[in-house]
């Protein structure tokens, strides 16, 4: 499959430059950027396998039994079961190691390479899977979460930059969306694995956590065998083994011209110098901007946490354990298959247009549930079957309308629009503002639950609003554009192009 790619460019003087690329999809780079994004999975089985664990009842006897008599409590508050500030450490805790790891992870992304950053994620995952499946104690159960935090550091910082150097232009949307597909197939296999484990007394949730053990093995296996990326091979001065796998992943040897392109980028990055002080220059406001506005407002829908906490908020409608486990199992399939559809829908229809429509959806579910629980879930009353049962529909509808839109689209977006010489800095921060926020909604998110009740959902449908108007206004549309032109098109927008 070719395609030509015709783009209008300035040069450093203004000249106008045309020039044209052809670009083959390779079975190779489609194996590659298959295999990459399932580094994807080790980020699904934390966040669907947190919330599971923390509603079983052996998990929480050993660790937090303060939280199992509330639970079980018919006095305690329907939206406070499990207000605890220890059990969402337990989730959050991991979010503020993998935070502070993404920091020195640049370093090591930029000096040894995309792919040395990833082996090294999968092999903190590999020994904080099995911290916290041998763990005895509340101290034991957080150390081996924050080993687990620090490989989700390196691995989330490396993937989508390793994805979007190693993807063709015309389908980069699609190859690197498949690490927010990863992140749905490790969901669907924690929710899957504690439905199985729930009923394994006392030790179920032992496997469940280290079971972890799995995504990253293969994560580290897979990485043995696959190549750097060309961007980093070059800018390592491995000129000649970064043109072989420009070549290799291009399907030509006609590669000269990207290949070019890609040497002026590293001599102006290593001309530029450190990548850290030079993103703060005024040249780079709007990728700055970018960095932390995108996962910010992607953390502020509340997606992460409610999926975190998915099992519990349903069992909150009065719902079982098992019942809540088995809904999380029928959602974790649904938003693959939407997720698959929004993959393919990026290249065909822009970013711009797939960010606008999931946001107004997703804003739409909020209202509803947030409508719907203020309406009929008060403090100590029980919600019938059929309202408990729209109201699992429509937080599911919520996360599948995320799925294809919000999810993909927060990673690919940083990816492609920092120039390699601030890239690493750029996806850095965008990784640790994730981080960040997760960890501090997760820390909080039961507690404003317990505090807010309904008006919880007001409060992340607001978000919603806010960031679909900042995309409307302010990205400007990246399809189709080869990486080092991307950075031209920040020059002509109605509004950033005043940094220039």
């Amino acid at each position: 499959m070719a395609s030509h790619l015709h783009i209008e460019s300035q040069s450093g003087k203004g000249a106008n430059l045309q020039r044209e690329m052809k670009v083959k999809v390779t079975p190779y780079v489609v194996a590659v950027c298959l295999t990459a994004a399932s580094g994807g999975t080790l980020f699904g089985y934390d966040l669907g396998i947190s919330g599971g664990v923390s509603t079983m009842d052996d998990f929480l006897l050993k660790f937090f039994p303060s939280v199992y008599r509330k639970k079980n409590d018919a006095r305690t508050d329907n939206y406070c079961k499990f207000d605890s500030q220890l059990l969402t450490l337990f989730t959050s805790s991991l979010y503020f190691a993998g935070l502070f790891a993404s920091l020195f992870a640049s370093k090591v992304t930029r000096d040894y390479g995309r792919r040395m950053s990833i082996l090294a994620g999968g092999l903190f995952f590999l020994l904080g899977s099995v911290v916290d499946g041998l763990a005895q104690s509340l101290w034991m159960l957080l150390v081996g979460r924050i080993i687990l935090g620090i490989g989700l550091g390196f691995t989330n910082q490396a993937v989508p930059l390793y994805l979007s150097e190693m993807s063709p232009p015309t389908l980069r949307g699609t190859l690197t969306t498949m690490f927010q597909l990863a992140i749905g197939i490790g969901g669907v296999s924690a929710f899957f694995v504690n439905y199985k484990t729930q009923d394994i007394v006392p030790w179920g949730w032992r496997l469940s956590l280290s079971l972890a053990f799995v995504p990253a093995l293969l994560i580290t296996i897979g990485f043995l065998l696959l190549p750097d990326s060309p961007s980093s091979l070059i800018q390592r001065g491995k000129s000649s083994e970064g043109l072989s796998v420009l070549q290799r992943i291009r399907g030509t040897d006609d590669v000269h011209e990207e290949f070019n392109y890609l040497l002026k980028a590293t001599e102006d990055y290593k001309s530029i110098g450190n990548p850290w002080r030079n993103i703060l220059k005024t040249e780079y406001r709007p990728q700055l901007v970018m960095a932390f506005a995108i996962p910010f407002f992607q953390q502020v829908t509340g997606i992460n946490i409610i999926t975190f906490y998915l099992p519990i908020l349903i069992q909150t409608l009065g719902f079982s354990s098992n019942s809540s486990l088995y809904t999380t199992i029928i959602l974790g399939v649904i938003s693959l298959v939407v997720t698959t559809i929004g993959a393919l829908c990026i290249d065909k229809y822009g970013r711009k247009r797939v960010f606008l429509l999931g946001g107004s959806i997703m804003m739409l579910f909020l209202v509803l549930t947030g409508g719907l629980l203020n309406w009929k879930l008060k403090s100590h009353n029980e919600l019938s079957k059929g309202y408990g049962i729209l109201g699992v529909i429509l937080m599911l509808a919520f996360v599948t309308s995320f799925s294809w839109s919000w999810g993909p689209l927060a990673w690919l977006i940083p990816s492609e629009i920092f120039p390699l010489e601030i890239r690493s800095a750029g996806q850095s921060i965008n990784v640790c503002v994730i981080m960040l926020f997760i960890s501090i909604t997760g820390q909080v998110f039961l507690s404003m639950l317990c505090h807010f009740k309904a008006g919880l959902f007001y409060f992340f449908g607001g978000w919603v609003f806010v960031m679909t108007v900042f995309t409307r206004l302010f990205l400007p549309e990246t399809k189709g554009v080869p990486l080092e032109e991307v950075s031209k098109l920040w020059r002509s927008h109605p509004f950033w192009k005043r940094y220039y």
